[in-house]
C-alpha cells in the first residue's frame, strides 16, 4: 500500500500525544493515513489481548473517520480473532460460506490452486440479509508474496461526489438485494431453493443514512444488489420501452462509482495483517491476480442494522 506520510508519535506516548499534524484528534495509538479519503494504519495494539474501553472506544471512533483500518504483525488465534472483533458487536454465522471447525463465527476463504476465487467484484458483505453487516474484521493466514490485495472503497465520499441532480433522481430508490445470483452458481437447485426461503431477497435504500455518522452512504452494490424496487414509481419514462433501459442503465451508473481510484484505499497483504473496516460506509473488491498460488484468510463479521 502507498501509505501517505504523516507523523506519528511513538506509541508509547500519552494519548493527547498521538496527534498528527493533519489530524487533531488525539489517539492512544500510533496512526498513518493510508490515503486522503479512506484507509489508516494502525500501530501499537496487539489484537491478541482484550481491549480496554479507552482503546476500543478510540478505535471505533477511527473506524467511523477513516472508514478502514489495518494492523500489521497481529500473531493471535482464531480464538483471540473472535474475541476482538466480538468486542465491536454481536457476531454473525454465516450460511453459505465454511466456517472454521472450531468458531463457526469466522469464515474460511482458501484458495489452494484448483480454482480461481470468486470475490473479485465490488460489493459490501451480506446486504442480502436484513440487517447487514455493521462490519468485518479479516486476518490473513497466509497469502501469496505477489498478488492477492484488497481495494476498499469509500461510499460516503461516492454519494457526495454525484452530481445535485443525480442525488435528487435516487433520493427516493429502494433497491432489492439478494445472495442468490452470487452464491446460488455453486448449489444445486434445491438447494437453492431451501436459500432462498431461509433468506428472500431484501430491500434497501439506495441512499442509506449512517446511524453513528449521520453520513449519507449510497447503498448498492453489484455483488448483490439486482434491481429497484420502485423505479417504476419514482423514475416517470417516455414510452414504455425505455422502462429496463432506463433502470438498468441507472443501476449500472451507480454500480462504476464504486470503481473510482479517487475513493480507493489498496491493501497488500501480509501474513497476520488483520483489515478492521465499516461495512456500512465501504465495498470491497478482492483482486483475483494469484491463482494458482495459494491464498488463505479467516473472517469474522459483526452484526448490523436495519438500514434507512
Amino acid at each position: 500500500m502507498q501509505a501517505a506520510a504523516i507523523a506519528v508519535p511513538d506509541a508509547g506516548a500519552p494519548a493527547a500525544a498521538q496527534t498528527s499534524a493533519n489530524d487533531a484528534e488525539p489517539w492512544p495509538f500510533g496512526v498513518r493515513r493510508s490515503t486522503p479519503v479512506i484507509g489508516a494504519e494502525i500501530t501499537g495494539i496487539d489484537l491478541g489481548k482484550p481491549l480496554d474501553d479507552e482503546t476500543y472506544l478510540a478505535l471505533r471512533r477511527a473506524l467511523l473517520k477513516f472508514k478502514m483500518l489495518f494492523f500489521r504483525d497481529q500473531h493471535i488465534t482464531p480464538a483471540q480473532h473472535v474475541a476482538a472483533a466480538r468486542r465491536f458487536g454481536e457476531l454473525e454465522v454465516h450460511p453459505m460460506i465454511p466456517n472454521h471447525p472450531d468458531h463457526p463465527e469466522l469464515v474460511v476463504f482458501g484458495r489452494d490452486g484448483g480454482a480461481r476465487g470468486r470475490e473479485n467484484l465490488y460489493h459490501s458483505d451480506v446486504t442480502w440479509r436484513e440487517t447487514p453487516s455493521m462490519g468485518s474484521m479479516l486476518r490473513c493466514v497466509s497469502c501469496p508474496e505477489v498478488g492477492g490485495d484488497t481495494i476498499w472503497v469509500n461510499m460516503v465520499a461516492a454519494y457526495e461526489n454525484l452530481p445535485d441532480e443525480m442525488k435528487a433522481r435516487i433520493a427516493r430508490l429502494r433497491a432489492v438485494h439478494d445472495a442468490m445470483p452470487t452464491f446460488g452458481q455453486a448449489l444445486p437447485h434445491e438447494k437453492i431453493e431451501q436459500m432462498r426461503k431461509l433468506y428472500p431477497p431484501m430491500v434497501h435504500p439506495v441512499v442509506r443514512t449512517h446511524p453513528e455518522t449521520g453520513e449519507k452512504i449510497l447503498f448498492v452494490n453489484e455483488g448483490f444488489t439486482t434491481h429497484f424496487d420502485n423505479f417504476a414509481k419514482v423514475q416517470p419514462y417516455r414510452i414504455g420501452s425505455d422502462f429496463r433501459p432506463a433502470e438498468l442503465d441507472l443501476l449500472q451508473y451507480l454500480f462504476r462509482q464504486a470503481a473510482a481510484p479517487e475513493y480507493q484505499v489498496r491493501l497488500k497483504w501480509e501474513p497476520d495483517t488483520i483489515a478492521l473496516w465499516d461495512n456500512r460506509s465501504t465495498q470491497h473488491y478482492a483482486v483475483q491476480d494469484y491463482f494458482p498460488a495459494p491464498r488463505h484468510m479467516n473472517r469474522a463479521t459483526i452484526i448490523g442494522d436495519r438500514p434507512v
